[in-house]
C-alpha cells in the first residue's frame, strides 16, 4: 500500500515538473529564460560601454595627470594647521600678512585633504582628485544617456566637458569639491520630473558646499536663472501671470533659493562668509594672475570654449528639441562671467557640455530616427561590477587600501616624486629643511605653497597662493622684485631677505642677476627646477 502511494506521488511530481519546464506541445518553456532580476539591476549595453569610457578616463587621470605644484600644498598646510590648532582668526602662514583677517572659505576641503594625505600619502590625493572629476563626468554622461539613449551623445558630453575644462582641472584644489556640488545642483534643476526631495536636498547641498569652497554663489545664480527661465517659458505658453505664480515648479524653485541662501550660513563664519566671497573676487592682486584675466581666443581654453559655443549655436538652428529660456539664461550668464574672468569657465563647461549632448542626440534622432533601445540585463550589472572592480584594482587607490601611507620620510618622498608635477620643488624644500633659512625668504609665488608644506617649520615665505591675503603693497613689491626691476636689491634689503628661492621656468634672468653679485649672494643649491641663494652677510 505504501509503495503505491509513493509511486503515485512521484508520478504527480513528474507531471508538475513536465508542465513547469515545457509547454503543452512539449517544447521548452522559454518564459523561464527571461531575466528576473530587479529593474535597478538591469543594465543596458550602452550603459556598460559608458562605464568602460569612464573607467578609461579614471585610469588616465590617475596615471597621466600629476599632482599640481601650486594650490594643493597650501590648502593641505591650512588643513594641517586647522587640525592641530583650530581655525585661525588672522592669516597664520605668511609673516608679511600678519594681522590680516582670515576667513577660510574652504576649511572643510582642506581638513579632508589633510586627513587623506595623513592616511594614504600622495596616492590618496590622486585617488580623491580622480574620483571628483570622474563623478562630474559620470553625472553629466549618465543623465544624457538616460534622457536620449544615445551613447555617442553621452561620450560627446564627456569629451566637451573635459576639453573645455582641461586647464582648470589640472590644478587640484577645493574648487573641485565646489564643481561636484554644482553638477549635483544642475542634475536636480534639469530633472524632468520634479519631486519634493528637491526642496530639502537643495539647502543640504548648499550647507555642505559653503564649507567646501566659496563658489556657492554660482549655484544660487543658476537657481535664479532656472526660476526666471521657467517663468518666461510658462508665461509665453499660457499668456497668464496667474499660471506663473500658481505653478508648483516656480514655487519650489523660489523656496529652494530662499533655503539655499539661509543654509549657507551654516558655516563657522556665519553671514561674514558672503562678504568674504565677494571681497575675494574684487581683490586687486588678482589682476596679475592669468586665471583672473578675461577669456580670450588666444588662450587654449578660450579656443575650446569657442568651438563648443559655435557647435551649440549650430545645433540650436537644427535641433527639434525645445530650447528653454532656463538653459539660455544659464549659458549666457555663465558665459559672460567666463569672458570677464577666465576662471569662470569651470562652471560654464559642464552646462555647455550637457546641453550639447542633449541637442546633438535630438538632431541625430531627427536624421536617423530613434536609436534602438537595448533591453537591460542583470548579467550586464554583474559585468559592470566586474569592470568597476578592475578599474579600481589597477588604480593607485588600491595601493592606498593595501599599504596605506609610506612609513618613512624617504619612502614618502620617493612616492611623491612619482606622482607630483616635475615643477614641484621637492629637492629644494628638502634642502631648506636641512638648512633652515634665517629670517625672511623671497620665493617665487608658485612655490610658496609647497615650501610651506614641506619646508622647515615656521618658514617665512614672502608670498603663497592665497594672493587675496597679501597686502597690496607687498604684492606690488613682489611683482617688481621677481621681474628683476632696477631696484630689486634695495627692496630685498628693505624686507630683510636673507634667502632667495627662484624657479628656472619664470625667473632665469633674476637668477642670472643674483649670480652676477657674488660679493652679496651665494648660490647655495641648484638643480633643474631652480636655485637657492643665501646672503653672505645676513641682515
Amino acid at each position: 500500500m505504501s509503495t503505491s502511494i509513493k509511486d503515485a506521488q512521484k508520478t504527480v511530481s513528474d507531471d508538475q515538473q513536465q508542465i513547469e519546464y515545457t509547454t503543452e506541445d512539449g517544447s521548452p518553456n522559454t518564459a523561464l529564460l527571461q531575466d528576473r532580476s530587479p529593474e535597478w539591476m538591469r543594465f543596458t549595453y550602452p550603459t556598460l560601454a559608458l562605464i568602460v569610457v569612464l573607467g578609461a578616463l579614471f585610469t588616465y587621470l590617475n596615471y597621466f595627470i600629476p599632482l599640481s605644484h601650486t594650490d594643493l600644498w597650501g590648502h593641505l598646510t591650512y588643513g594641517r594647521l586647522i587640525v592641530e590648532n583650530g581655525l585661525p582668526d588672522t592669516e597664520p602662514l605668511m609673516p608679511l600678512s600678519v594681522g590680516i583677517n582670515f576667513v577660510d572659505t574652504a576649511w572643510l576641503s582642506q581638513v579632508i585633504g589633510f586627513f587623506a594625505y595623513d592616511l594614504g600619502g600622495p596616492l590618496a590625493l590622486k585617488a580623491i582628485y580622480s574620483f571628483l572629476i570622474l563623478s562630474v563626468a559620470a553625472m553629466l554622461a549618465f543623465k544624457v544617456l538616460n534622457r536620449t539613449h544615445n551613447l555617442l551623445a553621452a561620450c560627446l558630453t564627456i569629451a566637451a566637458f573635459y576639453w573645455v575644462n582641461y586647464q582648470q582641472l589640472l590644478i587640484i584644489r577645493p574648487q573641485l569639491g565646489g564643481l561636484v556640488c554644482f553638477c549635483v545642483l544642475l542634475m536636480m534643476a534639469t530633472s524632468v520630473q520634479w519631486k519634493s526631495y528637491f526642496t530639502w536636498m537643495t539647502p543640504l547641498l548648499f550647507a555642505v558646499w559653503a564649507n567646501l569652497h566659496g563658489s556657492f554663489p554660482v549655484g544660487i545664480v543658476v537657481l535664479g536663472a532656472f526660476l526666471v527661465g521657467h517663468a518666461i517659458d510658462l508665461r509665453r505658453r499660457t499668456k497668464s501671470w496667474k499660471a506663473v505664480f500658481a505653478d508648483e515648479r516656480i514655487k519650489r524653485l523660489f523656496m529652494a533659493i530662499e533655503l539655499a541662501t539661509v543654509a549657507v550660513l551654516a558655516n563657522p563664519y556665519g553671514i561674514g562668509l558672503y562678504a568674504e566671497v565677494f571681497a575675494i573676487s574684487g581683490n586687486p592682486n588678482f589682476q596679475n594672475l592669468i586665471e583672473w584675466d578675461p577669456l580670450t581666443i588666444r588662450m587654449k581654453q578660450g579656443q575650446a570654449a569657442a568651438v563648443i559655443g559655435l557647435a551649440l549655436i549650430a545645433l540650436y538652428r537644427v535641433t527639434p528639441r525645445r530650447i528653454t529660456a532656463s538653459e539660455l539664461l544659464t549659458l549666457v550668464g555663465l558665459g559672460m562671467g567666463m569672458l570677464w574672468y577666465s576662471r569662470m569657465i569651470i562652471w560654464w563647461a559642464p552646462v555647455a557640455a550637457y546641453y550639447l549632448g542633449l541637442h546633438f542626440a535630438a538632431w541625430r534622432r531627427q536624421i536617423r530616427g530613434w536609436p534602438q533601445v537595448s533591453e537591460g540585463r542583470g548579467a550586464n550589472f554583474i559585468a559592470a561590477l566586474g569592470l568597476i572592480w578592475i578599474f579600481l584594482a589597477i588604480s593607485p587607490a588600491a595601493s592606498v587600501v593595501k599599504k596605506g601611507k609610506p612609513a618613512d620620510a624617504e619612502s614618502l618622498q620617493t612616492a611623491l616624486k612619482k606622482v607630483a608635477s616635475t615643477a614641484t620643488p621637492i629637492d629644494i624644500a628638502a634642502y631648506l629643511k636641512e638648512n633652515p633659512p634665517q629670517g625672511q625668504v623671497f620665493n617665487t609665488y608658485e612655490w610658496g605653497d609647497y615650501l610651506l608644506w614641506a619646508g622647515p617649520k615656521n618658514l617665512q615665505v614672502f608670498v603663497a597662493s592665497h594672493a587675496h591675503l597679501i597686502p597690496e603693497e607687498v604684492w606690488t613689491d613682489y611683482m617688481e622684485i621677481q621681474s628683476g626691476s632696477s631696484n630689486w636689491s634695495s627692496k630685498l634689503d628693505r624686507y630683510g631677505v636673507n634667502t632667495v628661492v627662484l624657479d628656472n621656468a619664470r625667473h632665469r634672468d633674476f637668477i642670472k642677476a643674483l649670480s652676477e653679485r657674488p660679493e652679496d649672494w651665494e648660490k647655495a643649491f641648484a638643480n633643474t627646477n631652480g636655485a637657492v641663494f643665501v646672503r653672505k652677510q645676513p641682515i
